[in-house]
């Protein structure tokens, strides 16, 4: 009973725990791929923010290109 008790904890230990926790992390590491529902309202949120960012300084280098014609050539 003892040899059958030492078969099973062996081949526990060597064959099933190993690939249990390999299976595991292949599942952990699918899931860390995908992006996730807040991550994407947050990129689109920042997307939008850059936009108006971008129309802001648009708007300040016509601006400025009236005001000063001759400062994009300042250092």
């Amino acid at each position: 009973m003892t040899s059958a008790l030492t078969v099973a904890i062996v081949l526990t230990l060597t064959i099933v725990l190993p690939l249990a926790i390999i299976l595991h992390f292949i599942t952990r590491w699918k899931q860390s791929r995908e992006i996730s529902r807040d991550d994407e309202q947050l990129l689109e949120e920042l997307y939008a923010l850059s936009e108006r960012l971008e129309e802001r300084l648009a708007t300040l280098e016509t601006i400025l290109d009236d005001e000063l014609p001759e400062w994009r050539k300042k250092p």
